[in-house]
């Protein structure tokens, strides 16, 4: 019974936008590299080397536990990485202190990273097409409601606020407190009708449409329900520091090669 309640509120959070008090604090959430920090990285070479890197998303992309995987980041690549994610959010203009208006906040940095949540999905907004918020449909800005319309802004925003600034993508990670969470396969679907994984490839080609570099982390986290309890918190939806441990250094690849 208590478990049962627990979840219903749980998902009560999640469909509803995050209180106007919970705003991005980039201040409180910026890190530099360590003192322990390799002393000739093996990414000193590449490109993003020494930047200033920015990121926008959900709980994912600033809870506490996420601090290890950014740490990873700094270290390797010699850079500041300042996080604008707030709890809750999701690309949707209706999903939280959404990734636009965390976009609209940021100052001017060199590299931004777009971290997509499961927000979108779990507050059954539109996952929408990626040709929501384009030239395709006029900037239709009712679009801005679709997550879709949400990465085509973010993206748009950016190339405004910086052109020479270099934009990555994260998709979502999986989660595990539903079947649609972690199976690509699954029938298991959210009010709207899709599955988790429909809103992952949505995603993807929002950002093939842009020419933006996607780390595809659905794909590749190498997690399952056979391992997500060392990995996840008891909440089987936010990582734990393992997890981030796990994901963390392939990040920073990915930052540092574009690919």
């Amino acid at each position: 019974m208590v478990s049962h309640l627990f979840a219903v509120l749980f998902a009560l959070l999640l469909m509803f936008p995050a209180a106007p008090g919970r705003r991005p604090d980039p201040a409180a959430n910026t890190l530099l590299p360590s003192c322990e920090r390799p002393a000739d990285s093996t990414y000193r070479s590449s490109p993003n080397y020494g930047k200033s890197i920015a990121v926008f998303g959900g709980s994912l992309s600033v809870n506490k536990e996420s601090d290890v995987a950014k740490q990873i980041w700094a270290d390797l690549l010699n850079a500041q990485v300042t996080t604008y994610g707030v709890g809750g959010a999701g690309f949707s203009c209706e999903q939280g202190y959404s990734l636009q208006r965390q976009v609209d906040t940021a100052d001017v940095y060199d590299v931004y990273v777009l971290w997509a949540s499961t927000n979108d999905f779990n507050g059954g907004r539109e996952c929408g097409s990626w040709q929501d918020y384009s030239e395709y449909d006029g900037y239709d800005s009712s679009k801005l409601a679709t997550q879709c319309g949400g990465i085509n802004y973010c993206i748009k925003k950016l190339r405004e606020k910086n052109p020479s600034a270099r934009i990555y993508f994260f998709t979502s990670l999986r989660f595990f407190r539903r079947d649609s969470g972690y199976n690509p396969f699954s029938a298991d679907v959210n009010a709207t009708g899709k599955s988790f994984a429909d809103y992952v490839n949505a995603q993807i080609q929002c950002c093939r449409y842009h020419g933006v570099p996607v780390l595809d982390q659905f794909s590749i986290q190498d997690v399952d329900i056979y391992n997500c309890e060392e990995f996840y918190l008891p909440d089987k939806l936010h990582m734990n520091q393992e997890g981030y441990r796990r994901i963390g250094p392939i990040q920073a690849a990915f930052l540092a090669n574009g690919r």
